[in-house]
């Protein structure tokens, strides 16, 4: 039996390998491995590609976000509105700059942040409003610019699993005051390590992003205040630069396997499909994520996938408003039952633009075996 695992990036990296190499061994060759000409090319070419004036890269999703927030001054006393369902890095950078995440319950067919929910959790102290665009699919990003242009709150995009999803035609990353992308290897955009970027269409927050990034100097051993190291490698951009003239081709096969997961999946009984794209938004479908509802047990049939040769995923199995470390927040079990129940329920599928039809009908095949019914 032939196992499936949930990506398998060496495939994509034979697809290109004679380019990536070449591109790798030219810079290796020319002794400038920080910063440098292919680091500012990548720049301009992601910001085109988003569609935005400045990108400014730095060395992960998290910094990314980290800096945003720090760049637009939100720190002690003030509050980000945020969903509870993502990777901890959205909520974390949140309390690193001090400031306090409140959560909004999401819509369970979308996995995003509930937009109807938001006015409410607004309050004085609001200072942002941090979406995540989850899996790919891009949030209702007409409805939210609406609350934040009404308010005068800042939105600062999580576009870490959505690199070249749009809504209305439009790239994410260009809706709010900054977009903040990750290019982690298991991304839609991914490189050979760590890696991240800002957009934006603000040249001051640009500036200032970039003061912060680098120690919080403008010039060198001069710092205007504390920052970070955080800077995008010269090897990971001229990776990017590469797969960034792929990265449509790979998108739109990730969406013909979507259509053709749900073709296959959608007569096995409990199995709860991921919504299509609607109402303007176009996923980039970085994760394929069903749901397993009573009375199956994801877990047993997750464990049973496995034996039959099927790897899986689980993102994420507890919602950000119970971890531990957020307890002083106070928020109960059944304070936003739609993320609660979803990380019982969900289960991400293998999913990266190589997958076949063939393995995808054993997918299919192994789930409903799994099953049971």
């Amino acid at each position: 039996m032939t196992s499936i695992p949930p990506i398998d990036l060496g495939q994509q990296y034979r697809t290109i390998a004679s380019e990536l190499e070449t591109a790798v061994l030219k810079v290796m060759a020319s002794g400038r491995y920080i910063g440098g000409d292919g680091v500012t090319q990548f720049e301009q070419q992601f910001s085109d590609y988003v569609g935005t004036t400045h990108c400014v890269s730095c060395n992960s999703g998290t910094d990314a976000l980290y800096l945003a927030l720090r760049a637009l001054e939100i720190g002690a006393g003030d509050e980000v509105v945020t969903t509870p369902f993502s990777f901890f890095a959205t909520v974390e950078v949140i309390s690193a700059v001090g400031a306090t995440p409140v959560f909004v319950d999401i819509d369970p067919k979308t996995f995003n942040l509930d937009v109807a929910a938001v006015e409410a959790a607004l309050s004085d102290r609001t200072k942002a409003i941090l979406p995540v665009h989850l899996f790919g699919r891009p949030v209702e990003m007409s409805a939210l610019m609406e609350i934040s242009a009404s308010r005068n709150i800042a939105i600062v995009e999580d576009c870490a699993q959505a690199t070249g999803a749009t809504w209305n035609d439009r790239q994410v990353g260009s809706f709010g005051r900054i977009g903040c992308f990750s290019f982690f290897p298991t991304k839609n955009l991914g490189g050979f390590g760590d890696g991240g970027a800002m957009t934006t269409n603000d040249p001051e927050l640009a500036r200032r992003l970039r003061v912060l990034k680098e120690h919080g100097s403008t010039r060198r051993y001069v710092h205007e205040e504390i920052g970070i190291n955080s800077r995008l490698d010269a090897i990971q951009a001229a990776i990017l630069q590469v797969k960034l003239g792929y990265l449509d081709k790979w998108n739109a096969q990730r969406r013909e396997i979507a259509r053709r997961y749900a073709e296959l999946l959608r007569p096995i009984p409990h199995v709860v499909l991921p919504s299509e794209s609607d109402n303007g938004g176009e996923s980039v479908w970085n994760q394929y994520t069903i749901r397993l509802s009573t009375p199956l047990d994801r877990d047993r049939v997750r464990e049973s996938l496995q034996t039959l040769g099927v790897s899986t995923m689980v993102y994420y199995p507890i919602p950000l408003h119970r971890q531990p470390v957020y307890r002083e927040l106070g928020y109960d079990e059944g304070s936003f039952p739609a993320a609660e129940t979803v990380c019982r329920e969900v289960l991400s599928l293998p999913m990266f633009p190589e997958l076949t039809p063939d393995q995808q009908q054993a997918i299919a095949y192994r789930l409903k075996e799994a099953i049971g019914d």
